[in-house]
């Protein structure tokens, strides 16, 4: 059973740098949650650094761009490391080959043209139609407002049958955009896996974000000695990744799974917490309602 805290500051003293997940966490998708923001804010004015580990499936350049009109300031975070930079480092060394059909809507363009500069000199990458692609890098549907994993099943099934493999640059299942939840990359990846292709995950839980994000923390002067605490609602991406990582892990029980934990959000019943965890088979350290 984890320890359920009222505030960050009761136990972030006791780590160097924070893993903090955006969508649920710090943000819905369209605007900042004040008291997550203070949250961080206070961590950093005593020292901590704060990492924003996020599954968006664009490179950090393109997350940040969106966080003035989300009312996130600066001074809340040090560093972004994203699902889409750590795909993009897969891509560009040719897990699916140089010729890759793009699955995903047009504001994910970036994860193309925005071209790491360690990776100036690779070889060209070329969007081109399915019928002539080695390989598929999936940011999530065309319309991540109507469609569903479902409406990719045909195209899934010639995919598979020429053995297309498929870059998913965001492992999460859904989100919730404001009120609307909807699909994201990952439940595509887990249909084409289910339909027998194979999928190719960069994004939380999954190894290459956390080396991504410690090479970074290491240029900001922190090694391999630091204490780090992820922060996050996927209990999938945040709480298994961070197990996988053998680091802490404080799970918002009030972002994805919130109707699981009682009535309010801000207050989880530790008796329906302590039985979901179990039926999850996870068992992180501490939770909390919501990030304050």
């Amino acid at each position: 059973m984890p320890r359920i805290i009222q505030s960050l500051s009761e136990i972030s003293p006791q780590y160097d740098a924070l893993f903090c997940d955006l969508w649920g966490c710090l943000h819905n998708g369209v605007t900042a949650y004040p008291a997550a923001v203070a949250a961080l804010q206070a961590y950093r004015a005593q020292g901590g650094k704060v990492v924003l580990l996020t599954n968006a499936p664009r490179p950090a350049s393109f997350v940040e761009e969106r966080f003035a009109k989300m009312n996130i300031p600066d001074d809340a975070w040090d560093l972004i490391v994203s699902s889409g930079d750590a795909a993009q480092d897969a891509m560009f060394n040719g897990a699916v080959g140089r010729r890759v059909w793009h699955l995903g809507p047009e504001k994910d363009l970036g994860f193309f043209t925005a071209v790491p500069e360690e990776w100036k000199d690779a070889a060209e990458i070329e969007r081109v139609e399915l019928d002539a692609a080695e390989g598929i890098v999936c940011t999530g549907p065309f319309d991540e407002t109507t469609e569903a994993p479902e409406d990719y099943r045909a195209t899934f099934l010639k995919a598979k049958t020429r053995g297309l493999p498929l870059l998913c640059a965001n492992p999460d299942l859904v989100v919730d955009l404001g009120d609307q939840r909807i699909y994201c990359a990952g439940a595509l990846a887990a249909l084409y896996d289910e339909m027998g292709g194979q999928s190719i995950y960069c994004g939380k839980p999954h190894p290459p974000i956390y080396d991504l994000a410690r090479r970074k923390l290491a240029e900001i002067g922190l090694g391999d000695d630091a204490r780090i605490l992820a922060l996050g609602d996927g209990i999938l991406t945040d709480v298994a990744g961070a197990a996988g990582e053998g680091i802490d892990c404080l799970f918002v029980t009030g972002g994805l799974a919130t109707e699981e934990f009682g009535t309010d959000p801000e207050a989880p019943d530790a008796g329906l917490l302590e039985a979901w965890l179990k039926e999850q088979e996870q068992a992180p350290q501490y939770a909390i309602g919501r990030l304050r």
